[in-house]
């Protein structure tokens, strides 16, 4: 079987696997938050190095999102005021980078992004600082489950073409 069959099977079957334990189960997780962070996981390479690139950077952004709009929602003021507070913390999160462990940037920024889109989409109030600490967590939570599930799927597509591999050689 070639890879892409394979990884249409193994990320097709491991799909309904995650919308199941999200919607299904009541934990909390969040299903568009699982699919970035199985996204991410292969934007960083698909290895298993990919896992902890993934999993400090997401939490990296998530922190930097759950400031941001703490501060947001402590300052106040118009859109242009937002609008800096917002690229200050891109900056923060950006100036990561000089530490190697943050500097796998695009996850970082899915994490940021994750994290304030559901802190605004879904009305938590940002300038609760708990309830936008439990909001982050669940969103982490499910990105670094999400990447699990990315190398889960590679895993399971390997297998799927090695099979296939020794068949067609016997």
């Amino acid at each position: 079987m070639n890879l892409i069959n394979a990884l249409a099977i193994s990320i097709g079957v491991l799909a309904s696997v995650a919308t199941y334990l999200c919607l299904g189960t009541g934990l909390g997780l969040q299903v568009w938050a699982l699919f970035i962070g199985w996204g991410a996981y292969y934007h960083t390479g698909g290895t298993a190095s990919s896992i902890s690139k993934c999993a400090i950077n997401h939490a990296w952004g998530a922190v930097v999102a759950t400031a941001a709009l703490f501060v947001v929602a402590t300052v106040g003021g118009s859109v242009a005021v937002t609008s800096i507070i917002v690229g200050l913390s891109v900056v923060v999160l950006v100036l990561g980078a000089h530490l190697p462990a943050l500097a796998t940037i695009p996850a970082a920024v899915y994490g940021y992004a994750a994290t304030a889109g559901f802190a605004l989409l879904s009305g938590v109030a940002i300038g609760d600082l708990a309830a936008s600490a439990q909001a982050t967590v669940m969103v982490l939570i499910s990105m670094i489950i999400g990447t699990l599930f990315g190398f889960v799927s590679e895993k399971g597509a390997g297998l799927l073409t090695a099979k296939s591999g020794a068949t067609e050689a016997a």
